[in-house]
């Protein structure tokens, strides 16, 4: 088990956000928040006012102080206490408000932007899948989301209501007493600096911290869908240790970010509070000597008071839209990777493609030379491969005739299935192209294509789901009962019907609950489910016993009568399936002809077979 794990800092999505603006990354939400804006606004302005009204009372005490305290007037005092009374049950109203406006809408918005990730996704050539920790891409669909929506809710709100806040509080405290009001302002400036300081260093800190949850969650997952593995071959220490390993780099970081709040805290709470106290003595001084009210006085510092937690709250409020602004930034990352683009019928192909299909059709649309899957003159490079590098397949001329079968056989490494890939167009050809009856795959749409070509690979996929869907994921909306007794059928998958719900029983994640020959019949069966005219196998037996692979084969034979196939074999019996052979040898077509030609003619071809032979006996 191999516990050399890439971190967040080799995965692909790493690039330099020195010069990152936090404001210009939020502001991508916008296309998912403006269908609710109105909502939002509003609540903002409840807030607002609810907010202010928290800055009334500073008043009302002024007025009881000066007042009915000081003409000794119960009733007075009743009266302030009755006002008081009603603006704290106002402001509580307000903001019970504020989240009831909010809470369906943002919740709204979270779930269209996890299903615009899903659905892109799905977009995403294999490339770009190969390339992404799935931890990675999980914690961005629930984690980030998680933190977008809470920021959505309070801190984007609460950066404007305390803004608002904090300079009514200020322009009253300036009426009541200008003086006192500056000696209150005195820490604004060192508040600011230190403000712009935190949220350059916590944007670091919560990216990194960010990106070491996707990495944990890799782990975790991997450790779910291996711990068959991992208890196998006894590794869970070593497993436990590497997790442990991640968990402490996480919280380490988790700890820089915890100092960097406690720092700005720090500052943010200490100077208002010298400044309180400093206003609160030269305010006693100024009341002793007669030159200000104790009802001024009290006001004022009543409201200074009232701004104590708008003031606090900022390095909270930024550190919240830091990690926002990360959890966008990462979003997006995902979001504006390319999609595989669905090639419109009609759509102008590459020169080089173009000329090389004119090429192709030129007998005419009825020429048996077009019909069936053709190779003309494929090469083919993985993108994240080095530029100097070899190709993995290089001039790949091979033709597959209209109901024939071609069987692809090659040693370990060969580019077999690089080369099946190539036909549903899971992966781009570099150079040359690829035909079906004629027509460049690259100009039919991708659903087109796909529907005209099913496909089952050595490593059977199952999902979550019950046999039926698995199967049925193969055919179009209207297939039922019948094309799935037929399908089960031919990939010798009867089991099914003795599982405890039959056809109905959940096979759990990944398939698990079964062996691997029996997710490997269900995959086949998927593939041919929806008679499909095109048919790619990638060693769909290779799991299989030999008698159930003979009773496959026999009924696979009525399947590959209706249909062109491509079929990846390493066994003398699957060959035998096939019309003709292609020996793959190097990235290249080596040769072509019947099982028993290649037997005679090619050396590699019979020591391959000869060795398979041998395997199976």
């Amino acid at each position: 088990m191999v516990t050399t794990r890439a971190t967040a800092e080799d995965s692909p999505d790493r690039t330099d956000r020195s010069d990152r603006s936090a404001v210009r990354t939020l502001l991508r939400l916008w296309p998912y928040v403006r269908p609710v804006r109105v909502r939002l606004f509003t609540a903002a302005c409840v807030a607002v006012v609810a907010s202010c009204l928290s800055l009334v009372i500073p008043l009302v005490l002024k007025w009881m102080v000066d007042g009915p305290v000081a003409d000794r007037d119960p009733a007075g005092v009743w009266l302030g206490a009755l006002y008081l009374l009603l603006l704290g049950v106002a402001e509580a109203l307000l903001f019970g408000l504020r989240r009831w406006l909010v809470a369906r809408p943002l919740a709204g918005v979270e779930a269209g932007m996890r299903a615009d990730l899903y659905r892109h996704l799905q977009r995403l050539p294999v490339a770009f899948h190969d390339r992404w920790a799935s931890g990675q891409l999980l914690s961005r669909g629930t984690t980030d989301l998680m933190l977008l929506r809470m920021f959505l809710a309070f801190p984007l709100t609460f950066l404007l209501v305390n803004a608002v806040t904090i300079l009514v509080g200020v322009i009253i405290m300036l009426l009541q007493d200008w003086t006192l009001g500056l000696v209150i302002l005195i820490p604004a400036v060192p508040v600011m600096v230190t403000c712009v300081i935190f949220e350059k260093r916590y944007a670091t800190v919560a990216r990194r911290a960010q990106d070491q949850v996707g990495d944990l969650t890799t782990v975790v997952e991997e450790s779910v869908l291996g711990i068959r593995i991992i208890k196998g071959f006894g590794r869970h220490r070593s497993q436990a240790r590497a997790f442990r390993e991640l968990s402490r780099t996480l919280r380490g970081t988790e700890l820089r970010k915890a100092r960097l709040l406690a720092a700005i805290w720090g500052v943010i709470v200490t100077l208002p509070e010298v400044a309180i106290g400093a206003a609160l003595v030269l305010g006693a001084i100024q009341v002793a000597d007669g030159q200000l009210s104790a009802g001024t006085l009290v006001a004022f510092l009543s409201t200074a008071l009232a701004l104590r937690w708008p003031v606090d709250s900022i390095g909270f409020l930024l550190a919240m839209s830091q990690e926002a602004a990360t959890a966008t930034e990462r979003y997006f990352e995902v979001m504006d990777a390319e999609q595989e683009q669905p090639t419109a019928a009609g759509t102008t192909a590459p020169a080089a493609t173009t000329t090389a299909t004119a090429t192709a059709t030129a007998t005419g649309p009825t020429g048996l030379k077009d019909k069936g899957l053709r190779f003309h003159d494929v090469s083919f490079r993985y993108p994240d491969a080095p530029i100097d590098s070899p190709p993995v397949l290089t001039r790949i001329d091979l033709h597959i005739r209209p109901g024939e079968s071609m069987a692809l056989v090659g040693a370990t490494g060969s580019g077999k299935t690089t080369l099946t890939a190539l036909v549903p167009r899971l992966h781009e050809v570099t150079s040359g192209h690829i035909t079906l009856d004629g027509k460049d795959i690259a100009e039919l749409p991708r659903d087109t294509l796909r529907e005209l070509v099913a496909v089952a690979f050595e490593e059977p996929t199952l999902f979550s789901a019950s046999v039926a869907e698995n199967v049925l994921m193969g055919a179009s909306d209207g297939a039922g009962e019948p094309e799935l007794e037929r399908a089960l059928a031919v990939a010798q998958a009867d089991f099914a019907h003795a599982l405890p719900h039959g056809t109905g029983t959940q096979v759990g994640e990944q398939g698990l609950s079964l062996s691997g020959g029996q997710r490997q019949r269900l995959a086949l069966a998927r593939a041919v489910v929806g008679r499909p005219r095109f048919l790619v196998l990638d060693d769909p037996l290779s799991a299989l016993d030999v008698h159930t692979e003979a009773a496959v084969e026999a009924a696979l034979r009525d399947v590959l009568a209706e249909t062109t196939a491509l079929i990846v074999a390493h066994r003398p019996s699957t060959v035998l399936l096939a019309d003709r052979v292609a020996l793959l040898s190097g990235g290249r077509i080596a040769a072509v002809g019947t099982h028993h030609e290649l037997l005679r003619t090619n050396a590699e071809y019979a020591h391959l077979m000869a060795g398979t032979e041998e395997a199976d006996r």
